[in-house]
Order: C-alpha cells, then sequence, then structure tokens
C-alpha cells in the first residue's frame, strides 16, 4: 500500500474553495437564523442536486443515479474497471438543520476532486462522490434511506411507497424533482464520510480530527409505569403505588448504569408523559422513553439486562408494574482498521491534534459499511450543536478534515 503524501506543502485543499461551496450551497434553503431548511426531494433538494452536480461535472466527473435518488459522481482512473474509492454524505436537512450536517462530507469530496484536478494528478482506481438520498427521515421514513437501500438494509419497493405527511410517496417526489433514476448503484472499493462532529467532544478535549472507530449500537424501548392515582392528601407515603417516583427511580438507574458500563456506554430518557398530569393526584401511569447506546453488542446487550433487572426489581419496591418494549435495535459498526490508520498517520502527518472515538449518531456510513470497507472523519461543531440553525463550524477545522480525507483517499485510491 503506497504512503500518504505527508507533507503539508506537497498537496494540500484549499480552505477558500470549500467554504465558499458551503456558503453557497447553504443559500438553498437559508433560514433567518442562518441555518438551512432543505427537505428530502423537495424543489430545494432539486436544486441543491443541480448546484452540486454541476460542480462535479465541471470537476471531470460522470454522474449516475439509481431508483431511490441516489447520486453517484465518478472521476476516472488510469484502471477504469477498478472500483473506485468513494466519499459522500448527504445534503438534506432537518426541518430547522444547520450549514455543514451532510453538506460538509459530499463538498470535502468535491474539493479532493478539485484539488487532484489543480495538481494534475489520475488516480489508479476511479474515485466516486456519492449523495445519499434522505438520510434525515424528517420528510419520509426510514432515516438513511437512501444508504439503507443501497446496503440492502431495507427494500426499494418499501421505500419508494414510504409517504409523508401529505400522502406523498416517495416514488412520486422523486418522479416530481426528476430524481427518480435508472443506473445500477456502483460497489466501492472503500467509502469516506467526513461530517462534523455533531458533540462535544473534539471541542472539550481541544482536538481537529476524530478517527471516528465505530458509530454506537442503539436499542430503544418504550416504558409504561403503571400505579394507582390517589388523592394526594389523604394517601399516606407508605400505601402510595406511584408511578412516576418509579420512573425517576429507573432514570437515575438509566444513568448510573451507562456511567458503569465500558465502550462508550450512554443510556438517555428523553420523554416522559405523565398521568393524570394533576397537582394533587398522585400519578398513576407514567410512559417513558429510554435510549441505550453502545459500542459493542455485547456491552448493549448487558446494559439491557441490567436496565430490565432495574425496571423488575422497582416494580416490587413501589408496588407498580413496569413494561419495557423495545421499538428499535441497530447493531454497532465497527469502521475498518486500515482505512482508520491511515486517517490517523495522516492526521499526526500534518500535525493536526486528533483523537479516536466513537459516533453516537447514525450516518450512512453505517449503512454503506455493510457492503466495502468504511471509515469516518469528524471535526469538531461549535458548542457540539447540530440539527440546529446555529450549527457552526471553524473554517480552518474543516480544511484540516478535507486535506486529512484528501490523503486517506490518495493512498487507498493508488494501492495495488
Amino acid at each position: 500500500m503506497n504512503a500518504p503524501l505527508l507533507t503539508p506543502s506537497a498537496l494540500t485543499t484549499s480552505s477558500d474553495r470549500l467554504w465558499a461551496s458551503l456558503m453557497t450551497l447553504a443559500q438553498l434553503g437559508a433560514t433567518p437564523r442562518g441555518g438551512v431548511r432543505r427537505l428530502a426531494l423537495t424543489d430545494l433538494d432539486a436544486q441543491a442536486r443541480a448546484l452540486v452536480t454541476g460542480w462535479l461535472r465541471d470537476a471531470g466527473c460522470t454522474l449516475q443515479c439509481d431508483a431511490i435518488g441516489n447520486l453517484y459522481a465518478i472521476r476516472p482512473g488510469t484502471e477504469p474497471q477498478a472500483s473506485p474509492v468513494a466519499m459522500g454524505s448527504h445534503i438534506d436537512t432537518q426541518p430547522n438543520g444547520g450549514r455543514f450536517d451532510g453538506q460538509y462530507g459530499v463538498l470535502a469530496g468535491l474539493e479532493v476532486l478539485r484539488t487532484l484536478n489543480d495538481a494534475g494528478i489520475t488516480t489508479r482506481r476511479p474515485l466516486a462522490v456519492a449523495i445519499w438520498t434522505n438520510e434525515e427521515g424528517t420528510r419520509f421514513q426510514p432515516v438513511m434511506m437512501g444508504s439503507g437501500v443501497y446496503a440492502g438494509a431495507f427494500g426499494l419497493d418499501h421505500c419508494l411507497t414510504q409517504t409523508d405527511g401529505d400522502g406523498t410517496s416517495v416514488a412520486q417526489a422523486l418522479a416530481a424533482i426528476g430524481a427518480a433514476g435508472t443506473d445500477p448503484a456502483p460497489a466501492f472499493d472503500a467509502y469516506f464520510e467526513a461530517h462534523i462532529e455533531q458533540g462535544p467532544i473534539l471541542e472539550n478535549e481541544h482536538k481537529v480530527i476524530g478517527v471516528v472507530e465505530s458509530a454506537l449500537g442503539q436499542r430503544w424501548f418504550d416504558v409504561v409505569i403503571e400505579g394507582q392515582d390517589a388523592h394526594a392528601g389523604p394517601t399516606p407515603i407508605a400505601l402510595r403505588r406511584d408511578a412516576l417516583l418509579a420512573a425517576a427511580h429507573l432514570t437515575v438507574a438509566v444513568r448510573e448504569i451507562a456511567s458503569t458500563h465500558p465502550d462508550y456506554a450512554r443510556g438517555t430518557v428523553g420523554r416522559l408523559i405523565v398521568s393524570p398530569n394533576s397537582r394533587n393526584v398522585i400519578p398513576g401511569r407514567v410512559e417513558m422513553s429510554i435510549d441505550l447506546r453502545n459500542a459493542r453488542a455485547a456491552t448493549l446487550d448487558a446494559m439491557t439486562a441490567a436496565v430490565q433487572a432495574a425496571a423488575a426489581r422497582l416494580a416490587r419496591e413501589h408496588g407498580v408494574s413496569i413494561t419495557l418494549e423495545q421499538t428499535a435495535h441497530f447493531e454497532p459498526c465497527a469502521f475498518d482498521a486500515s482505512m482508520l490508520a491511515a486517517i490517523e498517520s495522516t492526521a499526526i502527518a500534518y500535525g493536526y491534534p486528533n483523537m479516536r472515538l466513537a459516533s453516537g449518531a447514525g450516518h450512512d456510513a453505517v449503512y454503506v459499511a455493510r457492503r466495502c470497507p468504511t471509515a469516518m472523519i469528524f471535526v469538531p461543531c461549535e458548542r457540539g450543536i447540530s440539527h440546529n440553525e446555529i450549527e457552526n463550524a471553524d473554517p480552518m477545522h474543516l480544511h484540516a478534515g478535507a486535506n486529512v480525507l484528501l490523503h486517506a483517499v490518495l493512498a487507498r485510491a493508488q494501492r495495488a
């Protein structure tokens, strides 16, 4: 395997050009607070697709589009029959999203191609930039739809029949914006995805590059706690069956379980519905959510078992019933070790402070990893805020991530 170019002076991306591309794309769906509202398969999404694919064609790419609307821009290599080394992400946003989530991964890939063009470098393997359809899952479910269809996680026919709140199907929306393609999806040699972290770890640790080892597996539960409504005055403490008190103890237990397990453990209670929700009535019913995450399947299973044991214990102690229904289960995703090593060595060569970490959020890379070796590069985002109009990133951090992407991709694309 050829080594990446190790000196910044040898080959570097353009910070100004990358930033200008990001800011130009951000005008499509721009919101008053500086964010972006560009939902999947809307007219604004069509405009964004046209803009970015125009840039990619200008960079020497041919364009392909598959049946779910995923776009693949291919830059030829000296061995055109070789599988491409791909980069990418998505350009649809949350309803009140930011300028970088997803968009950075696509435009960093574009910047890599532009930089290679400027240097007159043709790689052995072709290069590709993928733009995945409906990553956010805001207008249509499921989330990460395009990459999920690519990886075989979802059936194409099933996804095409999904509808938005107005009853428009994915198939109808694709047709309406001319995004229903007929090309077969290409097989990649490898896939790199650059992304803002969407969390505070890199900023807190004063790191510029995150070498993403894995994406956390997830288990989601809907919980119902049934006690007994009763008058708050006449009912003695010892005789109460307080569903909210049991919910409070279960919430603490989830936090403690996450705090005492390894492998990037996370545990969150994000939703509570209390009934009857009256100030002078002991709550007789609580509905709540539990979100467990971990980088290792075995540890995630252990956390689940611990939560189930805590729920059984608290039910006995508080005289209530507690039922847990699992509503989602995503297995952890470990990214490719050799690609992580290339990312890490390139960051070190540039002198960028870096660290290994796990992604707590889902990304297209998680599904693409089912089909080819995959890795992610994180850069910091301000205060860890994302899925928000005030989402922000330092242009020099974005530039650093693009440089690391450039050399990691180049090393992979030049290998025999």
